[in-house]
């Protein structure tokens, strides 16, 4: 028998990017979400932790420097109770690549939509 785990949450998801600054910028005023944490730490101050997060909620995304290869890559689904409202949302607020809003969600699965951040890493963006 294995011995079970001590972990209980999802708190904070990974995603690589090629300039801090300019993410922080895209998923506070583009996305709407809220700094959640922004420190320097390392000897000199080299290395940054940046947490981003839509306000209410408890896990976050950490926008780090790649640390193996290019930036991009990174997927996380996000939840709404009114896709269509979310959908008008940011298509207003312009300049964010993302999918056309679906007709009808493929049966079996929830109603969604993709948005892409400027890296490349994806948010799902899922009716529930």
């Amino acid at each position: 028998m294995s011995t079970p785990t001590t972990v209980s949450n999802i708190g904070v998801v990974m995603f690589t990017v090629a300039d801090q600054d300019a993410a922080c910028a895209f998923y506070t005023e583009k996305l709407g979400y809220e700094v959640r944490g922004d420190s320097r730490f390392g000897e000199n101050g080299e290395y940054r932790w940046l947490e981003v997060a839509p306000p209410g909620s408890t896990a976050r995304i950490a926008l780090n420097p790649p640390m193996f290869g290019d930036p991009g890559g990174s997927a996380i689904g996000v939840e709404t109770p009114d896709l269509k409202a979310e959908h008008a949302r940011l298509s207003a607020i312009g300049g964010v690549d993302m999918d056309d809003l679906p007709e009808q969600p493929e049966p079996g699965a929830p109603a969604l939509f993709m948005v892409k951040d400027p890296d490349g890493n994806v948010i799902t963006i899922v009716e529930m």
